[in-house]
């Protein structure tokens, strides 16, 4: 049985590994080529003096704490062992809630492909899987079409609109909640993902 932390995941061509320090080169050319992409669905600060923007090094070191103590998931998105995104799994709760939440992100150029909606069906089954949680959530901004997507190709059952959720490019915004739990997937996300599709790339 794959152990909670740290995880390797796999799904065909598509992988979940934890993220590392000698990812840096390829993470800043990836978020270089897309900043246009990827700024409307980044989380800022509310702060109107602003807060300076961690290192990637310094990132990585506190999403390694937070897994440490089982509070997040920081994974990095492969293809054929290359890295084209990022996905963590963040708020982890125990006691009587076990929840939490997935945020993704890829590479525009891998994009359409069926790559994040594999590697968050392969995050969800870990979750309940090892860490044998109860509820996931994903929150996007209604505009955010193609995670929107990600959430519905999935079965993610919409709960409705959290008005002004989170800070995201400059201004607080409205998300849509998507949630799933365990007894809504006996047979695991993943197997029903792959049911689901007209086609395997």
């Amino acid at each position: 049985m794959t152990r909670a932390w740290p995880a390797t995941l796999r799904d065909g061509r598509v992988g979940l590994r934890p993220i590392r320090q000698r990812d840096a080169a390829r993470w800043r050319e990836i978020r270089a080529r897309n900043t246009v992409w990827l700024r409307p669905w980044e989380a800022t600060s509310p702060d109107p003096l602003g807060e300076t923007p961690p290192t990637f090094g310094a990132m990585v070191r506190r999403l390694r704490a937070e897994a440490r103590r089982r509070q997040s998931l920081p994974f990095v998105i492969t293809y054929d062992e290359v890295m084209v995104g990022q996905l963590t799994v963040g708020g982890i709760m125990y006691g009587s809630l076990r929840s939490a939440h997935v945020g993704y992100w890829i590479d525009e150029a891998w994009a359409g492909r069926g790559i994040t909606p594999t590697a968050v069906a392969l995050a969800v089954d870990h979750c309940f899987g090892p860490l044998a949680l109860h509820r996931v959530e994903i929150n996007v901004r209604p505009e955010n079409e193609a995670s929107r997507r990600v959430a519905e190709k999935l079965g993610f059952r919409y709960e409705g609109l959290r008005s002004r959720f989170l800070h995201i490019d400059g201004d607080w915004r409205d998300h849509r909640g998507y949630a799933l739990t365990a007894e809504e997937v006996p047979e695991g996300l993943g197997a029903r993902w792959h049911a689901a599709r007209p086609f395997e790339p």
